[in-house]
């Protein structure tokens, strides 16, 4: 990365392609595991509630479209970082308008805020 108080535009940019190919990959897999689970819930034979091997198909269900909506909540977030680096305004903190640490960056490529203000917005939550 070069001097270490330079944000590399180019790196995170990287960064942030790679995360989101990992999570489009993850958030395939999943949509499949939902087709597979949806296929299996609309067979007559299926008995979802009974079943004494494990989980429901319901209970599948709810889990993997939450799983999935979490993976395109990340993926959203990695895309408003692109839109960041491309208007210039990547690695500065929405709330504060501060710039957010390189060390936080490199953590969470897609950070929106400094870490001061992701604090402020958990305990909100």
């Amino acid at each position: 990365m070069g001097d270490p108080g330079h944000l590399d535009l180019e790196h995170f940019g990287a960064l942030l392609a790679a995360q989101r190919a990992e999570r489009e990959a993850e958030a395939a897999a999943l949509a499949a595991s939902l087709s597979d689970v949806r296929a299996a819930r609309s067979d007559g034979t299926a008995d979802d509630e009974h079943d004494p091997e494990g989980s429901t198909l319901s209970s599948d269900w709810s889990r993997i479209s939450g799983l999935l909506a979490a993976l395109r909540s990340r993926i959203d977030a990695i895309e408003r970082a692109g839109e960041r680096i491309d208007a210039g305004t990547y690695g500065i903190c929405l709330r504060r308008g501060e710039r957010i640490p390189l060390d936080r960056l490199e953590a969470l490529p897609a950070a929106e805020l400094c870490i001061a203000c992701a604090r402020e917005a958990e305990v909100r939550r």
